[in-house]
């Protein structure tokens, strides 16, 4: 009995040093990576002279709030910033918006419905996926040009909505999709469009979260396709307008870093609102399998 209990406890302090060491890893992992947005988020309240300081004081003396005026107006005054946020909004979601759908569209119909080549089309759009951007940027471009979409929304909307990674995402989500839904809504004579319209989208919400959050990240962070396709400064987008007042040369650091502090409010809103939705989904998978 003894023995038996020894063994007992030494397991159950092997179990607890275990999670110990993992909570340990993990906290430190998220301090780690906190630690550059946390430096962002002090840096914007900080005059230039206490960023370049050494040791950085990371909590700020006084409030410089200035630093977010200077970067919303700009160093020529034209407030081009605030339109530059409309910018990425209005390509960042329609771009997103049209990549869902065609994603889901085109998987909902690789994942149920059998016919032939089926698995063959899906291992050619999954291929596209090793293609790098920069190897048909400029092909893409010169057709931009041809067709006058130059400088314009569709121009940096269009080109990006087709999605071999949506694709797969929604495949695989519509494969453990049950078939019984679909055929009972068959037999009470729905067509193949509603079918999928009313039943399959509105219930692969985990998915087109995670898709959503995911396309529209990219799309706000995306700096090559803009600054190939805008030409006006009107059309520019947040990463092009960064890039840009970082360049200037009246720019201090602290008001970049509001500038950065800004650009990344949305994506932290649309993040925290889609959270409900991975949860759901992991809990979904989880108890499919």
């Amino acid at each position: 009995m003894r023995r038996v209990d020894t063994k007992n406890t030494f397991s159950k302090l092997l179990s607890l040093v275990i999670d110990v060491a993992i909570w340990f890893f993990l906290i430190g992992f998220a301090v780690f990576v906190l630690i550059p947005v946390v430096f962002m988020f002090t840096a914007s309240l900080m005059p230039a002279r206490d960023i370049m300081s050494i040791p950085y004081p990371w909590i700020p003396r006084t409030l410089h709030i200035q630093n977010f005026w200077q970067a919303i107006k700009g160093n020529d005054g034209k407030f081009l910033f605030p339109r530059s946020i409309l910018n990425s909004l209005i390509v960042a979601s329609l771009t997103t918006l049209g990549t869902v759908l065609l994603s889901a569209l085109t998987a909902f119909g690789l994942a149920k419905y059998k016919f032939r080549a089926r698995n063959v089309i899906f291992l050619i759009i999954l291929s596209t996926m090793m293609i790098p951007f920069e190897a048909i940027m400029i092909p893409l471009y010169l057709l931009i040009v041809n067709i006058g979409w130059q400088d314009t929304y569709t121009g940096l909307i269009v080109p990006l909505i087709a999605s071999a990674f949506g694709i797969f995402i929604m495949r695989q989500f519509f494969i453990t999709f049950p078939d019984e839904l679909i055929d009972s809504a068959r037999i009470d004579g729905a067509n193949e469009f509603m079918i999928f319209w009313k039943i399959a989208l509105p219930n692969s919400k985990p998915a087109i979260a995670a898709l959503s959050v995911l396309t529209f990240r990219a799309q706000w962070d995306n700096l090559i396709w803009p600054l190939l396709v805008v030409q006006s400064p009107e059309k520019k987008t947040i990463p092009l307008y960064i890039s840009q007042f970082a360049s200037e040369k009246y720019t201090n650091e602290g008001a970049l870093m509001a500038a950065a502090v800004i650009a990344s409010i949305p994506m932290i809103i649309i993040f925290l609102s889609f959270t409900k939705y991975f949860i759901t989904g992991a809990e979904l998978f989880t108890g499919r399998k």
